[in-house]
């Protein structure tokens, strides 16, 4: 797997909105609104967890800085 050429080619995953505490209407729906956002946020961990792989490799890609002096 290749890395995006860039940071900018690769935004960092942004985390979903959690409903407002009144979006569920307590009648017992499957999926709840709250489990389809568990869902989501499950999702964006494992997004940002690839993400956070990715810029680890890109810094360790990273030519060393030249000294000066």
């Amino acid at each position: 797997m290749s890395l995006p050429s860039s940071p900018e080619d690769d935004p960092r995953p942004q985390p979903p909105e959690r409903p407002d505490d009144n979006a569920c209407c307590q009648s017992g729906c499957d999926p709840c609104i709250f489990d389809l956002y568990n869902d989501e946020v499950t999702r964006w961990r494992a997004e940002l967890a690839a993400w956070e792989r990715r810029q680890a490799e890109r810094e360790a890609a990273k030519p060393p800085a030249k000294a000066t002096g």
